[in-house]
């Protein structure tokens, strides 16, 4: 784990969330399973591998170590190990604020480390967050498998005209509403607490958009597998888009090429001009790209 221990070794500690160190792209032998992130003022430890008492003790005294180094303030450290079989959670020091809240290029977001995978924010997304934050004003947005609703934040900040965020996780949804009256963004957005397919005249009815953003998660069993419906969900998406829609379609699945997402925008909906796959941050650098997070950003063009 030498890779690991140089960059605490040389740890800085930004203002916004962020991940810190990633072993999960494979440019660091020996430390593929292990990943550290920053939600200040707590430091998330996460492996995915059974570590080894000696081994988490290495790692959890250099960050101590560091710590002392970098702020004078008490260390909060969370520790997280990831398997198929489940995951498990606990506080090594300090403590975590009762109402955890982080920022990201100028928005708040709730966040919660000791329950579940995912923790309220996905740091990889961050450019994809930063796009639609750009790309927003005046634009009617749907926002897809929305989760906590931080692209709905950064649409709103970017100036949309309204948001439409659809999930069928009703407790996601309500900390994407805390999430916007954090960020006082309470005005033209609505929260539909429904199965994306079950609900396709709500969105018919209440579109078309001007952007529509597809964050789906790629093998969640009774919500969304994506190799056979991602192509269910692009069959549809021509009823829902107006002219010169802008789309964001995500897949965070390693096992799944570029080409796949690309050949099936090709076959279902060929009226889609391809315009770029957004870049990673950096800190996600992957020594596959086809096995990293793939944003793709395509544009209906005006006939």
């Amino acid at each position: 784990m030498q890779a690991f221990l140089e960059t605490v070794t040389n740890l800085r500690l930004p203002k916004g969330a962020c991940r810190l160190f990633h072993g999960r792209g494979g440019l660091f032998p020996d430390c593929e399973h292990l990943c550290l992130d920053w939600f200040a003022p707590v430091l998330l430890l996460t492996s995915f591998k059974v570590l080894g008492e000696e081994e988490l003790q290495t790692a959890i005294s250099a960050i101590k170590q560091r710590w002392k180094q970098v702020s004078t303030e008490p260390l909060n450290l969370v520790f997280q190990f990831r398997s198929g079989l489940g995951t498990q959670t606990q506080l090594i020091t300090g403590e975590i604020p009762e109402s955890h809240i982080v920022t990201e290029n100028g928005a708040q977001f709730h966040i919660h480390l000791l329950r579940g995978q995912n923790h309220g924010l996905f740091l990889d997304m961050a450019n994809g967050r930063q796009w639609v934050r750009e790309h927003a004003e005046g634009k009617k947005i749907l926002n897809l498998f929305s989760y906590t609703c931080a692209f709905s934040v950064a649409g709103m900040q970017g100036g949309a005209s309204s948001v439409v965020n659809i999930d069928m996780a009703k407790a996601a949804l309500a900390i994407g509403k805390r999430n916007h009256h954090l960020n006082n963004l309470v005005s033209n957005v609505s929260f539909l607490g429904h199965d994306i397919f079950k609900s396709w005249g709500k969105l018919k009815k209440n579109g078309p958009y001007d952007m529509i953003i597809a964050d789906p998660p790629s093998n969640q069993k009774g919500s969304f597998v994506a190799t056979k419906d991602y192509v269910k969900l692009l069959r549809r998406l021509p009823q829902l888009m107006a002219d010169e829609c802008e789309l964001l379609l995500c897949l965070n699945a390693p096992e799944l090429p570029e080409s796949f997402l690309k050949d099936q925008v090709s076959d279902c909906v060929p009226e889609l001009s391809f315009i770029q796959r957004l870049k990673n941050p950096c800190i996600f650098a992957d020594i596959d790209t086809d096995k990293s997070l793939k944003v793709l950003n395509y544009r209906l063009e005006k006939l």
